[in-house]
């Protein structure tokens, strides 16, 4: 796939599940044959789509990320990835993972591995020069691994599953252990590619990376989807938006919220009106056009306390 391609909406999905269960072997002792850890799912990715993939742990997103790679198959239900069974698009290159951790020879150069890794797939030694410039590794390529920094070390994984030039990335917790800046570097090489138009799935346990380069984030519970939305619209779910103004008096800030649903609080400094979320452009707009109004703030409920409220009762 080039930079330059794009997708229309009539496009087959990237990936898609149908009614997929996944159950394994109960513990001894626990009273019951079989635990569901995915239990009846389905959804779609459109290419070229970024879905940031949430849950707490035994959520279930790592079983089914799993299934979507092919590591593992369903007990039921179907999945296609990219027009194929999983195991056909993962071998054929044209899914790349990029893991936590493993995967990389302490002793070899950056550069080193990304041709050792280039020759296994048949590939030329000039095949590794732009995956390394789009991952941000080049200037590393002298480096030995053992030498990298960890989130040095991630890139270089991201460099090496971009080598088949795939249609589909998935990263699955690749952050963990990084400090603030290495995430954010880590973040800026794969924003880069995705604004590319590849199709992308990450799984994270930091919220903050899913509101701030997801299009749409996916919640699991226990074994099933709670949540599938863009941010607006997993905002929604929380409640009401909290908007404040300055400069309008009681009766001027009833007019403006007339007709829609609203709560006032008419004790708070600056004015507070608690809105529901698609009212609240509209209130907005009059609150501004009244004259004298300034300082306007809208809030919503935050990726972290949608989480929570959805999954409360499961192991954080």
């Amino acid at each position: 796939m080039t930079p330059t391609e794009t997708h229309t909406s009539s496009s087959p999905p990237a990936i898609s599940l149908r009614d997929v269960h996944k159950t394994f072997p109960a513990k001894k002792g626990s009273g019951t044959g079989h635990v569901a850890a995915v239990d009846g799912i389905s959804f779609d990715v459109r290419p070229g789509e970024v879905l940031a993939f949430l849950g707490p742990n035994g959520a279930g997103k790592s079983t089914t990320i799993d299934m979507i790679c092919g590591f593992t198959s369903p007990t039921s239900g179907d999945i296609t990835v990219l027009g194929q069974r999983p195991t056909q698009s993962m071998h054929s290159g044209r899914i790349s993972v990029v893991q936590q951790s493993g995967g990389l020879l302490p002793d070899l150069t950056v550069v080193q591995t990304m041709r050792l890794a280039a020759a296994a797939q048949g590939l030329g030694a000039s095949a590794i020069e732009e995956p390394m410039q789009r991952a941000n590794v080049a200037e590393l390529s002298r480096r030995k691994v053992s030498k990298c920094s960890g989130g040095e070390q991630q890139r270089v994984r991201f460099a090496l599953a971009l080598l088949p030039d795939p249609d589909l990335i998935i990263l699955d917790e690749p952050t963990t252990g990084m400090d603030v800046t290495t995430r954010r570097e880590f973040w800026e090489a794969i924003s880069a590619d995705a604004a590319a138009g590849r199709t992308i799935i990450f799984a994270t346990h930091y919220l903050q990376e899913a509101e701030t380069y997801a299009e749409r984030v996916m919640i699991m519970a226990r074994g099933h989807i709670v949540a599938d939305g863009s941010m607006q619209q997993l905002q929604s779910i929380a409640g009401d938006r909290s908007v404040t103004i300055s400069g309008l008096g009681p009766d001027e800030i009833q007019r403006a919220c007339d007709g829609l649903r609203v709560h006032i609080d008419p004790a708070a400094e600056p004015a507070t009106i608690s809105v529901a979320p698609e009212d609240s452009d509209e209130l907005a707009r009059r609150l501004l056009h009244s004259p004298g109004a300034h300082d306007l703030h809208i809030t919503g409920e935050s990726l972290e306390d949608v989480f929570l409220q959805l999954t409360s009762g499961q192991e954080q």
